[in-house]
């Protein structure tokens, strides 16, 4: 109710100035706000993650323990079962190596393999051994010795290395800070002090007949540790730059030395326990080994204590990695490692208390007598063996002393002082900053973790300094790139224009200013390319903008109008050699760019407009960038480029983001490829820019996107979009590279498009038939292509989501599969092809992912097969015909359909096809029914057609459930279903069958050609000569109630001037056969110039709006800047025929309706502060009164003249200068009057710099020139696009037929000679007696397909856990919408000097002066 109210006030608002208050406001132009249950849940997952940190490390922590105690010579336990617990903690040593030796020979035989430096790699082997030799001494001879107290004290001490590396290199960033490690080695010494002290104790007091060796192991003990705290000696040095090219060299191959190394971990950790225990002790014997049927228990204790311990230290790890990555560092992962320690002492202390309780300890009257009546438990089955022998090993310290007790605090101190060293050396984790999605790589040193003192090493482990991806310092890297929006249309209606422009703008104000609370400030700019977007209007052969234009350019009015409640800023149109460009600055000063093409000045089709854009943006702008001399007027960019404006200095938006590009690599220029119907969030595309900034390899990322648009086929296509991200483009993301990121809505990395062998490939012209199919059928799948062969990754994030339009009519949708199918299968054959090569240069793709591909390929080929089989399948169901008759049966309509698509026009098969998709769709939905009839009257589902649709079913909708936001996708399953015949059969004849038409096939239909606009009210329409000079002048209807009006004694203020064409210009016009365009020469006086100073631009690209960066403009650079004007007006422009009729559509800014709202937008916009903010009301409120008092006699529809804009201007500005005198503002006086010129600014009419045209006209003659084909040459290219049909219309068919036939025979033979017998099994398990006979190659078939859905299902479950630690990651950084509540601090020049350009540009008083 609150948000109608509020719609209705602000059209009320509207409707005071206008009769036509009704405006368009497209879904999703609200603003955003960060919702609250978003940030609930984010807590929540926090909660989690940090509580299964606590309960993993510390499960881990106590197994180990537990079992060190177990294995321990003064257990109670018999020799054998302390020889099978010893052999457990072995395992437990093993399996973090073996699992880090497994992960690094898959990388190093299917990803890539880095010949290593032998001489480093001896280093780190050596460290490794020393390490493994320490670690497996520490917990297989000194842990067993030692209490289960002692033994979770001592492991503190593996952090002295680390600490003295601190200390010698001084990584700390304040120096006060260097007292963290200097404490930690202090009470690292004092905690071994203690514990030597406490031993002591127990030696000289005969605590549980302790001897004098428990020194020895306690020397042993120290050194092991010691030698366990050189596993992370590469922190500090990384944290201190030094080593960095070892460091750097090491990256490349670590993953062999990680093969080399877990090795001979696992070496050294068995000799180790072979040597102390077969050599030494002599405690081992190997017969024991083989455990009997009594030893269950023994077996059953040991086992789940080794699993327990072995997965939750993996467990911790992983979720360790998941807290830094979802930006919760303190509360779920350094606080609950901290904590592990001390809560594993407290649940230890609880467990001895109960059981003490439990067994009447207080009866006993002392801890000793209580600690001896243990030893006559070991043989009784009352108590727990762990809980007893816990209990029991406490009773082994100085509690149990006869004569002093008090030692054992000195235990409980050396406790603190080891966990109070370790949380100092670690004092760095609780301040480190990481990004969201932080590659593991960075986080964590080491990829091995030591599950032996799991806690101990994820803290040791975590980078001291987490390096920033290159150029990226601050707010996340994020304002450290520069993205361009591409949007290509063709076609498109008046609604889908309105998506991608409200997309557009909701971006720019997410983006907003820069000084906003939200860490994704970057640069951007749109641009939109619009093809076919002239027309020959008929009669005059001019060339104007269609009816697509001007339905883009109302598009861009009223969604301005949405989001600011006023008209486009700084619209300026420009005349190019491929056709034109608009140009207008959006609310939050980021550029809009519409390049119009002419068809006959350029090629259309959308892969000609991305190599138009990629050009443009990567190579021209690029060049210009890496060349500054190059950049026109902007050598001195404070005196050139800064206007001065709203207490700032500005720079010219497009060279804003040009000259802040020269700080940003190619690898950080990101292009953002839309089509022109696209809907998107902001969300959706920071997301993709995450994966872009985290992994320089990714060369483009795509989202997940939603087909929309009403009716049956869309509803298909919903599904099969669903399907097709859920299952196939997770598989390809997690097991190599997604094959194809839609053009739709995709992101890709500058330098990636920019590499050899990609963007210059993708110029190439199809003159072959197989080029036409895989160049231009599916221009984005053959860019990926060429991506992945050269090394680039191609990635898919399902969190960011996109809407497009889809498809609505049965042929449409036919007509655009019909291209997708074969260069689907081309490019992928291609890739196939170049399997080897490729593998060698793309790290993602290994040859069991090319397997992975040829399984598939192979898949959709045999589907048409598959389907006939399917359909024979149901004809036995339904009809109970003979397998072999069903088989000919099913063939029939195939068959049939083949010779139709060879006879008939294409129209006339989709129409076949529509036919026969709804009599398929009857007989699947019998089908369907049929099987769950057939499975009611068997009295089981336990068969293998049951079992496949119902695992389907079950998986799908498991998928379905863990996508919450696309959960009623699953609705349109059936549909799905009852049409596969039509989508994996009928579709495939139809596409292979015309594979030699190449046309688009959708949106083909223009709007034609222009008639002559007659215009009825036209009283004089005469051509004049004076001169040289040829003049047009008209007068209408309008015009001649003027001149009566002017007659009859009103003055010229109350009226507008005579109209002439071009508002008063004078028209040299040459002869329309020899020169078609209308030239302009516009002839200014001084006094003329000085008035309309603010409407030339010296910018040698596209806009004359402004861009924040900080300065004052002094009254002698307006005084130059006016006679630089005075000289621009004078320049020649050639105005051809469609700007006149573009720019009277901007031109409607200056009607009275419009200018009103103007006027008190660009005032409130010019003053923000809430110091200005009375003064700003009164400006609002006395500015719209005196508006309203000179404008009293025009029409709320009527454009200004000339000079009434004037009179309106030197009005405004007067009364402002007089409320600012009396408020005592004066200092604001240049914003105000900024604010009154902004307000009457007309749209700019300009030509390209001469660079920038020279650019496009050898960009047009080198890549873009309009292709003519010849009769000749088009007859023999359709003669080779058939022949290739054919070819591939025989391979189908041959592959096809051999499966069918291959089946049929089978089928014919008999079930008695060649079938695979199946028992009937009932769902209780029970076994009916009756066989189930099933071919063999079905059966192979469907085992196969089922294998790939299951594989695919698993690499979804993995790819929803990441996508889940990805949006949550986001959320914990997402832009919060505060107001602006501070102001900005003012020198006494009132300029703005908190907005510092912090890209290198420095502004110094000389260029202020």
């Amino acid at each position: 109710m609150e948000e109608l109210k509020f719609r209705g006030k602000k059209r009320d608002i509207r409707h005071r100035d206008t009769w036509d208050p009704f405006q368009l406001n497209p879904i999703g132009s609200e603003e955003e706000t960060k919702k609250r249950c978003f940030q609930l849940a984010q807590y929540l997952v926090a909660v989690i993650v940090g509580l299964a940190v606590l309960t993993s490390a510390v499960v881990a922590k106590g197994s180990l323990l537990v079992l060190s105690t177990l294995s321990s010579p003064t257990s109670l336990r018999s020799p054998k079962e302390k020889q099978f617990y010893m052999l457990m903690l072995v395992f437990c040593l093993v399996c973090p190596n073996f699992l880090v030796f497994m992960k690094s020979l898959w990388r190093c035989a299917f990803k890539s393999f880095v010949q290593p430096n032998m001489k480093t790699m001896s280093c780190i082997c050596a460290i490794e051994c020393l390490v493994s030799l320490g670690t497996s001494t520490l917990v297989l001879v000194v842990m067993p010795q030692f209490d289960v107290l002692t033994n979770l004290f001592i492991s503190g001490g593996v952090c002295i290395v680390s600490a003295i590396l601190q200390i010698i290199y001084r990584l700390q960033g304040d120096r006060w800070k260097i007292v963290f490690p200097i404490c930690s080695l202090i009470l690292t010494v004092a905690g071994y002090c203690l514990l030597g002290i406490d031993y002591y104790v127990r030696v000289s007091s005969f605590v549980d007949r302790q001897n004098s060796d428990c020194f020895v192991y306690i020397a042993i003990g120290i050194f092991s540790s010691f030698l366990i705290s050189l596993c992370w000696w590469e922190n500090p040095l990384q944290a201190t730059n030094r080593m960095q090219e070892t460091l750097k060299e090491l990256d490349g191959f670590r993953d062999f030395v990680f093969v080399i190394s877990s090795i001979l971990r696992i070496i050294v950790i068995g000799a180790v326990y072979l040597f102390y225990h077969v050599l030494i002790e002599k405690s081992i014997t190997w017969s024991d080994f083989n455990l009997q049927d009594n030893d269950w228990e023994l077996l059953q204790i040991g086992l789940v204590l080794f699993f327990l311990q072995a997965f939750c230290s993996a467990a911790c790890h992983w979720f360790g990695v998941v807290a830094c990555k979802i930006h919760a560092v303190r509360m779920s992962f350094a606080l609950p490692v901290c904590c592990t320690g001390p809560t594993v002492l407290l649940l230890g202390l609880i467990l001895f208390i109960t059981e003490a309780q439990r067994l009447d300890g207080p009866q006993h009257g002392s801890i000793t007598e209580f600690c001896e009546s243990l030893v006559f438990l070991s043989t009784k089955n009352t108590t727990p063996v762990v809980l007893l022998e816990i209990t029991r090993s406490i009773c082994r310290t100085s509690l149990n002393s006869y004569y002093l007790q008090w030692p054992f605090s000195m235990l409980a101190l050396e406790g603190v002082c080891m966990w109070l060293g370790f949380v100092t050396c670690t004092y760095y984790i609780w301040k480190i900053k990481v990004q969201r999605i932080e590659r593991t790589s960075q986080l964590f040193v080491r990829r091995l973790y030591e599950s032996a003192f799991i806690d101990l090493s994820l803290l040791l482990n975590t980078k001291m300094k987490v390096p920033r991806a290159q150029n990226q310092e601050s707010h996340d890297g994020m304002q450290n790139c520069v993205i361009y929006l591409c949007a290509t249309m063709w076609h498109e209606n008046y609604d889908e224009m309105l998506k991608i422009l409200t997309s557009m703008f909701r971006l720019d104000r997410y983006r907003g200013d820069p000084k906003e609370e939200h860490k994704d400030c970057f640069n951007f700019e749109c641009h939109i390319y619009v093809d076919d977007a002239f027309m020959t209007e008929k009669g005059t052969e001019k060339r104007l903008v269609n009816s697509y234009v001007t339905d883009l350019i109302q598009v861009i009015i009223e969604v301005y109008r949405v989001f600011t409640n006023k008209e486009p800023d700084d619209v300026s149109i420009i005349q190019t050699p491929y056709g034109g460009r608009l140009t207008c600055v959006m609310p939050e000063d980021n550029m809009l760019y519409i390049h119009l093409k002419d068809k006959n000045l350029i090629r259309n089709k959308k892969r000609w407009s991305q190599i138009m854009y990629l050009y443009y943006l990567l190579g021209w702008k690029g060049y210009l960038v890496k060349n500054p001399q190059k950049f026109t007027r902007q050598n001195n960019p404070c005196r050139d480029s800064l206007v001065s404006m709203n207490r700032e200095i500005f720079l010219v938006p497009q060279h804003d983001n040009d000259y802040k590009r020269k700080f940003i690599s190619d690898d950080h220029t990101y292009i953002l490829a839309l089509d022109g119907d696209t809907d998107f969030q902001p969300k959706a595309v920071i997301l993709l820019v995450d994966r872009l900034r985290m992994y320089h390899n990714v060369g483009a990322a795509c989202g997940r996107i939603h087909p929309t648009g009403m009716g049956p086929m869309v509803w298909y296509q919903k599904f099969e979009y669903a399907v097709g991200h859920w299952l196939q483009k997770t598989a390809e993301h997690v097991f190599g590279s997604v094959l194809c990121s839609p053009g739709c809505f995709s992101l890709f990395r500058g330098s990636a498009l920019m590499d050899d062998n990609v963007l210059k490939r993708y110029t190439t012209t199809a003159t072959r038939a197989s080029e036409y199919v895989q160049y231009d059928q599916g221009e984005d799948r053959w860019l990926c292509t060429l991506l992945l062969q050269q090394g680039w990754r191609v990635e898919y994030n399902a969190a960011s989501d996109a809407y497009t339009n889809s498809p609505e009519e049965f042929k449409e949708f036919y007509n655009q599969r019909r291209r997708w199918g074969p260069s689907t299968l081309a490019n992928t054959l291609d890739l196939l092809h170049s399997g080897a090569e490729t593998v060698k240069r793309n790290s993602s793709i290994s040859s069991l992912y090319i397997f992975y591909q040829m399984f598939t390929v192979g898949s959709s080929i045999l589907g048409p097969a598959s389907v006939t089989l399917m359909i024979a399948g149901a004809f036995q169901f339904v009809f109970k015909i003979a397998g072999t008759d069903s088989i000919l049966i099913a063939s029939v309509p195939p068959v049939f359909y083949v010779i139709v698509c060879f006879v008939a026009k294409a129209n006339n098969q989709i129409t076949i096809a529509a036919i026969m998709s709804v009599l398929y769709a009857f007989l699947m939905t019998a089908s369907l029914f049929s099987i769950i009839g057939d499975m009611v009257i068997q009295g089981t589902f336990l068969t293998p057609t049951g079992l496949f649709l119902i695992s389907m079913t079950l998986m799908y909708a498991v998928t379905a459930l863990l996508h919450p936001e696309e959960c009623g996708m699953i609705i349109y399953g059936l549909m799905y279903f009852i049409c596969i015949p039509s989508g994996y059969l009928l579709l495939t004849i139809y596409s292979l069958v015309n594979m030699h038409i190449v046309s688009w096939g959708t949106r083909e239909s223009n709007k034609g050609e222009a008639e002559v606009k007659k215009n009825h009210n036209m009283l004089c329409d005469r051509n004049c000569r004076l001169c040289c000079w040829d003049m047009k002048l008209q007068i209408t209807q309008e015009t001649e109630n003027l001149i009566i009006r002017q007659m009859t004694g009103q003055t010229a203020e109350q009226a507008p001037p005579l109209v002439i064409t071009n508002h008063g210009a004078i028209t040299e016009q040459a002869d329309a056969k020899m020169e078609p365009e209308d030239k302009i020469i516009t002839i200014t006086t001084k006094e003329e110039a000085e008035k309309g100073n603010d409407v030339a631009s010296f910018s040698s690209d596209d806009s004359v709006n402004k861009r924040s960066i900080s300065q004052s403009v002094s009254d002698e650079e307006d005084k130059e800047k006016d006679d630089d004007l005075m000289i621009a007006d004078l320049e020649e422009i050639h105005v051809k025929d469609w700007v006149k009729p573009v720019k009277d559509e901007f031109l409607k800014k200056l009607t009275y309706a419009n200018m009103k709202k103007n006027l008190e937008q660009q005032i409130r916009y010019m003053l923000p502060n809430k110091s200005e903010e009375d003064v700003c009301e009164e400006l609002v409120l006395m500015l719209t009164d005196t508006l309203n008092r000179e404008l009293s006699h025009v029409g709320p529809e009527d454009i200004l003249s000339e000079s009434q804009q004037d009179n309106l201007q030197h009005a405004l500005q007067s009364h402002a200068r007089r409320i600012l005198k009396t408020s005592r503002m004066e200092r604001i006086e240049k914003r105000v009057s900024s604010a009154i010129k902004k307000t009457l600014t007309a749209p700019e009419v300009r030509n390209l710099d001469e660079g920038e045209q020279d650019f496009w006209n050898k960009l047009l003659e080198r890549y873009l020139t309009p292709i003519v084909d010849t009769k000749e040459y088009l007859d023999d290219v359709t003669r080779e696009l058939k022949s290739l049909r054919n070819k591939a219309v025989f391979l189908y068919f041959i592959i096809n037929v051999l499966w069918v036939v291959a089946t049929f025979f089978l089928q014919a033979i008999g079930n008695d000679v060649i079938s695979i017998k199946i028992p009937k099994v009932f769902p209780n398990g029970t076994e009916s007696g009756e066989i189930l006979k099933v071919e063999p190659l079905s059966l192979m078939f469907l085992l196969s397909f089922a294998v790939l859905l299951l594989v695919q299902f698993l690499a979804m479950l993995y790819h929803r856990v990441y996508t889940l630690i990805h949006v949550v990651s986001y959320r914990s950084t997402e832009k919060d919408y505060k107001p602006k509540n501070e102001e900005g601090e003012e020198d006494e020049n009132g300029i703005n000097l908190d907005n510092i350009s912090n890209n290198g540009l420095t502004i110094t008083s000389e260029d202020i002066l």
